[in-house]
Parts: C-alpha cells; structure tokens; sequence
C-alpha cells in the first residue's frame, strides 16, 4: 500500500526494505484504551480477543521487523519473501522456545531449591533476574528480546507463581506494575519531548501538502488494513465453529475488535526510530518526514480515537452504557491481595466461591478451567499429568 500511494501525494523516495518496515511499523497495535472499557464480567471472549491480540501483537511485530532488516535489498529476488517468512518463523520459535525453557527452569528452581525459601527479596529478585537474563540470552543470540521475555513471563505466571510465598506474589504484582507504568509513562514523555524537537520538522523539507498527504495515506492504510485484517478472520473463525457451544463473534464485536486496533503507540515510535535514525538523529530529509509522520499518526489515533473510544463501545454494546468504569474499586470486603490469587492462566483453586477475587477475573477463568475444544483439553490433562507434578501449580481437576 505504501508503495503504490505514497509516490502518488508526491514522497517515493524510499526503497524497498523501508516500504516493508513502514508497514510493519504502522501494524503494532496499542489497546489499552479499549481494554479500559471493555468489561471482562460481561463479554469475557470479546475482551480475551482484544487483549490476547494486543500482547501478541506487539511482540510478533518488532520479531517481523527483524526479519526485514535482515534482508539484502540488492539481493532481492522472488524468493525474499519465502527468505522472509523464513526467518520470522525461525525468530518467533527460537525466541518462544527460549523464553519458555527459562520460565520452566526458574519455576523448577523455585520449587526445588529451599535457599530462597519463604524470603520474599530472594524470591522476587530471583524471578525478575531470570526474566532478565531471558531477554540478555534473546539479544546475545540474535533472537527477539522481547517475545522472549513475554513467553518467559507467561510460563513462570502458570507455574512459578505457585512456587512462592503470598508475600512474594503481591510484591511482585506491585513491583512490575509501577516499573512498567513509569516506562510507559516514560516513553510518552519522550515522545512529546521529541514533538518539539524542531531539529527533525527543519530537516524535513516535505511541504505541507505532502505532509498532509502522507498523514493521509497511513491513516487510510491502518484503516483498511485493519478491516482486511480483522472482518474476514471472524467470519473465518464462525465459520470453523460451527455448531459449536462457543457463541459466533457477532459483527458488534467484529466492530469493536476492528476499532481497539486502530491506535498506535510506543513501538511504532521504537520502530521508526530504529529504521529511519541513527541514535534518534538523522539529517536524511525523508526519514525525518518519515519520523514526524509517525510521532502525528501516533497523536492523532491516540488523542482523536482515544476520545472516541468509550462512545463508539456504549454504541456498539449497550450493556456497557451503565457500568462502573475500569478500574473501579468494589464495594465488597475483598482484601487488597485477593486481586493478586489469580495468575495468568487461572487455575480451579482460583475459582471456588470463598476465594474472593475480583468478579471481572472469574469469566476468564472460567473459561480456560472448563474448555470446549479438543487440543486445549489434552493440553489440560498433559499440563496436570506431566507438567505441574515437576514445576509446580495445583491440578485443574
């Protein structure tokens, strides 16, 4: 798309690696705005769609962002892109393998080993160095840091969450949370920073017609590709379903996942600045066009489609209309640690009546406790029989 729209408001000046990475950049998705609105009690696969999608997104994105960067744009022939798809595929194994041999590893240390055992500051530093040295071994290697760091996350939340003390689980919530609100909180203050950077609008000599034009194009371009992206895979996926007990994606929810994909976020930022700067400076009039385009693109969807958010969903789901917003606190005696009981995948001791957790997390829950399709049945009953005996967790049945 890029590459046929772009030369016609007047900017073509880019080859072909950097068309790629353009669409790569403008395909990481940011749905936290939705997710905030969205309630997990009362359309619990909508809002697992939308967030499993947002955490994968991410992730898959900057792994296929690699892959491009690797090509040889003076080799390109037409097996590049069977090159291509190579090594994306080969980038998110390794990098998931990797993640999950180290969240299994530390999970099994946790279990096992007793020198840590009910010291919170061993415990907690030794997860948060394992998750670290996942994203070390991702880098040394030449794989992807960050997918590698997610899949080492998930698994020590499915099994290594079980292997430390109450105290250690709470802190550990606290902990990673305010780390990754400060760097988000961080990263758009960076960008803002950046927005009044003029040396980059000097350097770009783009008029401001182009300029509108090029804004132009992207935000087109997010639009429909999102739609391609999103319609057909639901039809596909009620299709496949059948008569199944799962209910269809209605074409309410179609709108609703197509709409909480439409903003961008940090890593269009991150990806732009690696591809068109040199340490967050450039004196290449395009990339600078390139760079500012984003940092609007990022501004606009995250302001103006931000703001829209919460109308467009009462619109869309009127049960939402009336609710308490996200992140409300319940008026129920539920002590400050029960919101912490439950770990990324759930388990049944999660699930009982007196546990007290918060309401929105029992339909997830519920959900993965009781599933209705074959493969993540077996993989239930491989998980109790095999795996959680050796790294730990209680059995789901």
């Amino acid at each position: 798309g890029f590459y046929w729209l772009l030369p016609k408001v007047g900017f073509g000046k880019l080859d072909a690696v950097d068309y790629l990475a353009l669409g790569v950049i403008f395909s990481s998705t940011d749905t936290v705005c939705t997710l905030q609105v969205i309630s997990q009690d009362e359309t619990p696969r909508l809002y697992s769609l939308v967030f499993g999608e947002g955490v994968v997104n991410d992730a898959t994105s900057v792994v296929l962002f690699n892959a491009i960067k690797n090509m040889d744009i003076t080799k390109i022939k037409s097996g590049a892109v069977l090159k291509v798809i190579g090594d994306f595929l080969y980038l998110f194994a390794t990098s998931t393998i990797l993640g999950a041999t180290i969240g299994l590893f530390t999970a099994y240390v946790l279990k096992a080993l007793y020198f840590g055992r009910h010291s919170t500051d061993r415990e907690v530093a030794l997860m948060a160095l394992m998750a670290y040295l996942s994203y070390m071994l991702a880098e040394l290697l030449s794989l992807s840091g960050i997918l590698t760091v997610f899949f080492c996350g998930i698994v020590m939340s499915h099994y290594a969450w079980h292997n430390v003390t109450e105290s250690s689980r709470i802190t550990t919530r606290h902990i990673f949370a305010t780390l990754s609100f400060i760097a988000e909180t961080f990263i758009f203050l960076y960008v803002g920073m950046d927005a009044l950077d003029m040396d980059k609008w000097k350097t770009t000599q783009a008029s401001f017609k182009t300029s509108i034009g090029i804004f132009g194009v992207i935000i087109s371009l997010i639009l429909l590709g999102r739609a391609a992206f999103v319609f057909p895979l639901s039809i596909l996926s009620n299709f496949m379903s059948g008569n199944s007990e799962k209910a269809p994606i209605t074409f309410k929810h179609q709108v609703v996942i197509w709409w909480a994909g439409l903003m961008r976020g940090a890593v269009s930022i991150a990806l732009a600045y690696n591809q068109f700067t040199f340490s967050g400076v450039t004196q290449d009039p395009v990339h600078a066009t390139i760079i500012t385009s984003t940092i609007v693109v990022v501004f606009f969807t995250t302001l103006v489609f931000g703001f829209l958010t919460r109308p467009m969903i009462s619109a869309m789901l009127p049960q939402h209309r009336h609710r308490e917003p996200a992140g409300g606190r319940s008026t129920g005696s539920n002590s400050p640690k029960d919101e912490f009981i439950l770990p990324f995948l759930g388990d049944e001791d999660a699930s009982g009546s007196g546990s007290g957790f918060v309401q929105a997390k029992r339909s997830i829950s519920m959900m993965l406790e009781r599933p209705i399709h074959t493969v993540h049945i077996y993989w239930r009953k491989f998980d109790d029989r095999f795996m959680r005996p050796i790294f730990g967790g209680p059995r789901s049945y």
